[in-house]
């Protein structure tokens, strides 16, 4: 991976700039062009190495969200967080050793909208999506250094 897309990506993980022009505002950081910072973050996310560029907001602050989990039959654990993936409102998900292996979180406008969502993935799933909302909030830090060395030293 060149420097550049190295320091876009550890560099910009917080303090995203809030601006009207906020990849302009990286570019000149960056000394590159804001096209060029769009590029980038457009194969950085067709690559896999992101997934997402976007605000995160304290729970129940704007919006509404869960954590959901569904018991999936292994054979299908690919097809079905793919099919969960492809929803605007889901954030991520993950595989966890447990009886519910697919784990996700589900954003949405409001409490409606999220039920919606879910049902949705029930529907085309066949499988009961188990809602896991907050009891305790606790804030942890998305960012990580990310630590570009050569394997071979």
């Amino acid at each position: 991976m060149n420097e550049i897309n190295k320091r876009l990506l550890n560099e910009f993980q917080r303090d995203f700039p809030l601006s009207a022009a906020p990849y302009a505002d990286i570019a000149t950081k960056l000394g590159i062009t804001e096209h060029e910072v769009i590029d980038r973050l457009k194969e950085l996310n067709q690559s896999g190495a992101i997934s997402r560029i976007g605000a995160v907001f304290k729970p129940k602050r704007i919006g509404a969200s869960t954590l959901a989990a569904m018991a999936v039959p292994v054979d299908q654990l690919e097809a079905i967080a793919d099919l969960v993936s492809s929803y605007e409102a889901v954030n991520h998900n993950y595989e966890r050793e447990h009886r519910l292996n697919l784990w996700f979180v589900a954003t949405a406008p409001d409490s409606e909208s999220l039920d919606s969502v879910l049902n949705d993935i029930e529907q085309n799933t066949g499988l009961t999506v188990v809602r896991l909302p907050m009891v305790e909030d606790y804030h942890i830090d998305l960012g990580f250094n990310l630590k570009f060395e050569d394997p071979l030293s």
